[in-house]
């Protein structure tokens, strides 16, 4: 009968160890215990997974640098083409104009009910954010020529009044105002970065493209009225009407805005003679001063005297004595809550 073995006896080190094992298996970071591929990171697993050294963190991609920043995007003649949504713009506008002319409101009704046009209102507000566009391009190309490069692609050289970055300034001011006051008024232009525009001569005339920008507007649009409606002659119109309406709008905003008052064009003119500290805070408030400009002209002993003073001008200037009751019907046409 085979005698029995001896059991062995528990070595002092192997619990030691054991127990050693045990702790640095609890003590380990789970991270550490984790299969590289179940990372999914390809800082982690690229190494091994493309071959290279796992010790080396990947090359950074081509167009990027190795903090992770892409490079500037490629720039072409596309950043100056205008916007689809000017194109839209310009075709509900047109589409508005085309209903206004033939006033299709008034077929839609019975005969002798009393009919409040909605489409006319809406064709000249179409025609004020235009409006209000080629007055902000007449500023962006300006600086842009003048040295501010930033201002390439963006909506302002591309006629998007949606794309503004100060949209509150450059859309939602200006249609505010032509609506409460019936008189053309456009925000500061707060998107230009005069310190990359050198000289006080090329500053002074990018402040002043916005107002000749308008002013060009307000020409062509009295010359089409003058066209449509020969001297001698008058009309109802609704779309000649908001035709006439919009030249007094362009007309008003070129001129308002050459007052040097701190959110006008006219303060960018003296800007480059005012000393810094006088400056930074008119610019930094423009949108406060334009507000402050609104109001005063909103009060009536204002806003009569000023818009008769206008409708004196077109009188003065264009061969169609009729042309400011024509601008005035447009105004009601506007505000037909009034």
């Amino acid at each position: 009968m085979p005698t029995p073995e001896t059991p062995r006896q528990a070595d002092p080190t192997d619990a030691s160890a054991a127990e050693d094992g045990a702790t640095g298996a609890l003590g380990a970071d789970p991270w550490e215990r984790m299969p590289e591929d179940a990372l999914n990171v390809p800082s982690r697993a690229g190494g091994a997974e493309d071959g290279g050294d796992p010790g080396h963190a990947a090359e950074p991609a081509s167009g990027e640098d190795p903090a992770g920043h892409t490079g500037p995007a490629r720039q072409g003649w596309t950043d100056f083409l205008p916007s689809p949504v000017l194109l839209l713009l310009l075709g509900l506008t047109g589409f508005a104009g085309w209903l206004s002319w033939q006033a299709v409101e008034l077929d839609w009704v019975a005969e002798g009910t009393r009919v409040t046009p909605l489409i006319p209102p809406l064709l000249i507000l179409l025609g004020w954010i235009v409006s209000s566009a080629v007055h902000e391009f007449g500023h962006a190309l300006a600086a842009y020529l003048a040295g501010d490069r930033s201002l390439r692609g963006s909506g302002y050289l591309r006629l998007n009044p949606f794309a503004y970055h100060e949209a509150f300034g450059g859309l939602v001011l200006p249609v505010a105002y032509l609506c409460l006051s019936g008189l053309g008024l456009t925000g500061p232009p707060a998107y230009v970065d005069w310190d990359r525009i050198p000289g006080r001569g090329r500053r002074v005339l990018v402040a002043l493209a916005g107002p000749l920008a308008s002013l060009a507007a307000a020409t062509l649009l009295a010359l089409t009225v003058s066209l449509l409606v020969p001297p001698g002659n008058d009309t109802t119109n609704w779309a000649i009407a908001a035709m006439a309406f919009l030249s007094l709008a362009n007309l008003t905003a070129a001129a308002i805005n050459l007052l040097p008052l701190p959110g006008l064009d006219g303060f960018e003119v003296l800007a480059p003679w005012l000393p810094g500290r006088a400056v930074r805070p008119g610019r930094a408030w423009g949108a406060f001063g334009s507000i402050s400009v609104f109001a005063v002209l909103w009060f009536p002993s204002v806003n009569g005297p000023l818009t008769d003073l206008f409708y004196g001008l077109f009188t003065l200037v264009l061969p169609n004595p009729a042309f400011p009751g024509m601008a005035f019907h447009g105004e009601l046409l506007l505000q037909f809550w009034g």
